[in-house]
């Protein structure tokens, strides 16, 4: 695939998905009015958010410029994306994803999103085990391998990986 038409699905995939998870569902449960948080914890609330959006956009565009695909498995990247974010962590957008439903639980002191946040980490990490990973060695055999014994799955590494 070329870059236009990826960036153009991972938009759309971008709306479907991650907009979903992280706003219709948030929403559908919160209605988004503001709790009785503290003002720090809505501030902190309102940065998570923030970094959360950040990392899943920055990551969204790596994968159509970079990998010249999608992170939808129905128009995958023909190429690894270990660059960026990937360098300190294997699952930036599940967790930029998982961040912005925490960010959203604190700002609006709502304990019912963090039980979304924790399903959602669930499916997620059994999806990202049973068929992401299967898939990506299966797809990249030695470079997967590499990445996959030097980055971990969801604790960022302090400092981030190169490839040999």
């Amino acid at each position: 695939m070329t870059r236009a038409p990826a960036l153009f699905w991972s938009a759309i995939f971008l709306v479907v998905a991650p907009g979903t998870l992280a706003g219709l569902i948030p929403y559908a449960i919160t209605g988004w009015r503001l709790g009785r948080a503290p003002a720090a914890l809505m501030i902190l609330g309102g940065l998570a958010l923030a970094v959360g959006l950040y990392l899943l956009l920055e990551c969204f565009v790596r994968f159509a410029w970079q990998g010249r695909g999608t992170p939808a498995p129905l128009a995958p990247t023909d190429r690894l994306v270990i660059t960026g974010p990937y360098q300190r962590v294997r699952n930036p957008m599940y967790a930029a994803v998982t961040a912005m439903i925490l960010g959203q639980a604190a700002a609006f002191a709502d304990s019912r999103l963090l039980v979304w946040a924790l399903i959602f980490w669930l499916i997620t990490h059994a999806f990202v085990v049973l068929y992401e990973e299967p898939t990506l060695k299966r797809s990249f055999p030695q470079d997967y391998a590499a990445y996959f014994a030097a980055v971990p799955r969801w604790i960022p590494r302090l400092r981030p990986w190169r490839p040999s």
